[in-house]
């Protein structure tokens, strides 16, 4: 009888195997990267918010916060982790 309650839970276990490697594996590796991008940040690369803002980052405050010019004398501080995208590093780079 055990090996017939074992045999119901293959399917279960097949389904879990699939969804780790189709969904949980690249989330995985794609949270790597954004946080590499993201402590890779230095003045001057223009990035963009999740919120959809394009600037040029003037300063970084630390770990968490930055400084995003986003037109002349206007800057906002912002949480880093909220950068979804670099479009361009720094030409000091």
């Amino acid at each position: 009888m055990s090996a017939s309650g074992f045999a119901q839970f293959i399917p279960l276990i097949l389904i879990f195997v699939i969804f780790y490697f189709l969904l949980i594996r690249p989330q995985q590796k794609r949270v790597a990267e954004h946080k590499l991008m993201i402590s890779k940040l230095t003045r001057g690369d223009t990035v963009v918010t999740a919120g959809g803002i394009i600037g040029k980052i003037s300063r970084i405050i630390d770990e968490e916060k930055a400084e995003l010019e986003i037109a002349e004398n206007i800057n906002v501080k912002i949480i880093r982790s909220t950068i979804a995208q670099v479009l361009s590093k720094s030409e000091t780079n």
